[in-house]
């Protein structure tokens, strides 16, 4: 069976050494902020990386200034120890052109008191000339520094070679594409582990609790029917300021990782208190990150109804979530067990509508009758001319138009042609991604 408790790899380090960069370079993104200011990452932020057919989760954190007693430093100070904590291989990134710090060797300290695979990785080598500048690094005790240079792709190969070689036996890192990977968020008390309760004991499923990311969290595997399903449960996104305690900090990271490595995310609204902020920044989390959402209103049963009570309260959750129009609102209650059933068949539907496919032919058909019914921006005479687009994926299902000029596109236009898809090809549950290509001119 294919569980999720995948390796996670922490990328630490004092400020500026080129974590981000190394970061976006494995995981193929631009998700981290950087910029030569110490302290731009000041949060973890996770992603997933790829390396002969070995998945792992990699997390990027603020930098470790030791003997700082500035605020944002000594919580990116504690936010690193945290990842550090969840890690089961660190990446301790140093720089190779300002050579070895005071700071380094301090870092060194707390990461060899973890008992954890640390791997010394010396950025900024960015040519054979600069290798020499490794030596000095073998002070710390940390075994071989490896070379690297985050900016020019230099050395990446051989660091994943030594990650992968360091994962715990027995840890997952293979990726089972049938399991529906399910995030249960929302804030404290919102009804979050009774859901889960629920959902499991309705459906007297086959349940294998796995260790999860943290030392407190269970990943649920189980399967029904024909479907397999991941249940990732999470503390609650808190609200920044009340971020405290390390082990409100644990909440945080849980509730950004398990968005980050679900398929469908569960945004459970506590019903007797209504949309709350957090809500909203679960959700928009979840919606930028293209993930298929449901919006689960808890504790239904605590609240006096009228005839009009249920269609007030959509209405109130679709002004909060404006640009989340696509994704379902069910009303539950786990303590009387009412609509808990329809939570997986929903799972179900926006899983399959996360992962459709439409052919060329007619996704252009359909674009084609999209520009006769409204045409396209125009700037100073000129039009903006679609040629003809295609699917370039899914999760979120993205499509790619081809267009004369980039600069004549317009976020209206493309919402529009986003709603004439949605009539067309459903997509219930699932954002959708547009982008456009420019044709080169001859």
């Amino acid at each position: 069976m294919n569980s999720d408790n995948r390796p996670i790899v922490a990328v630490v380090g004092r400020p500026n050494v080129g974590k981000s960069t190394i970061f976006n370079k494995l995981t193929g993104t631009k998700t981290s902020i950087v910029e030569d200011t110490p302290g731009v990452t000041r949060d973890r932020i996770f992603g997933e990386v790829e390396w002969l057919n070995k998945y792992f989760t990699i997390i990027d954190t603020g930098g470790i200034e030791p003997e700082s007693d500035d605020v944002i430093l000594s919580q990116m100070r504690n936010q690193a120890m945290l990842a550090v904590d969840m890690a089961h291989v660190i990446l301790f990134v140093v720089d190779g052109k300002n050579g070895l710090t005071a700071a380094d060797k301090e870092v060194a300290d707390i990461l060899r008191r973890t008992k954890k695979p640390v791997l010394l990785v010396v950025n900024k080598i960015d040519a054979k000339s600069q290798f020499d500048n490794i030596y000095d690094f073998y002070e710390l005790g940390l075994g071989n520094p490896i070379a690297i240079s985050g900016a020019n792709s230099m050395g990446l190969g051989d660091l994943l070679d030594e990650v992968v070689e360091n994962f715990p036996e027995g840890m997952n890192t293979e990726y089972d594409e049938d399991v529906i990977r399910v995030a249960i968020t929302g804030k404290p008390n919102a009804g979050k582990s009774s859901i889960l309760n629920n959902i499991l004991g309705e459906e007297r499923v086959i349940v294998s609790p796995i260790a999860g990311t943290t030392r407190d969290a269970i990943d649920t595997y189980f399967e029904k029917g024909d479907n397999k399903f991941l249940l990732i449960d999470t503390a609650g996104i808190r609200r920044r300021s009340k971020v405290y305690e390390n082990v409100e900090r644990f909440s945080v990271i849980r509730s950004m990782s398990a968005v980050d490595r679900a398929d469908v995310v569960l945004i459970v609204i506590d019903a007797t208190e209504g949309v709350t902020e957090q809500d909203t920044k679960i959700a928009g989390i979840a919606h930028d990150e293209g993930k298929a959402c449901i919006f689960v209103v808890n504790k239904w049963d605590l609240i006096e109804k009228d005839n009009k009570t249920m269609g007030n309260f959509r209405m109130s959750v679709r002004e909060k979530f404006p640009f989340m129009t696509y994704a379902p609102i069910l009303f539950v209650s786990a303590v009387s067990n009412q609509r808990i059933g329809k939570i997986l068949e929903t799972v179900v539907q926006v899983s399959a509508e996360q992962n459709k496919r439409v052919t060329t032919s007619v996704l252009n058909q359909v674009i084609g009758e999209a520009v006769m019914l409204n045409q396209p921006p125009s700037d100073k005479g000129r039009r903006l001319k679609i040629y003809y687009g295609t699917q370039t994926g899914v999760k979120p299902p993205t499509f790619n138009l081809f267009i004369n000029d980039k600069e004549l596109t317009h976020f209206s236009y493309t919402r529009y042609l986003e709603n004439r898809l949605r009539e067309n090809f459903g997509f219930e549950g699932t954002s959708i991604k547009i982008e456009y290509s420019q044709k080169k001119k001859k």
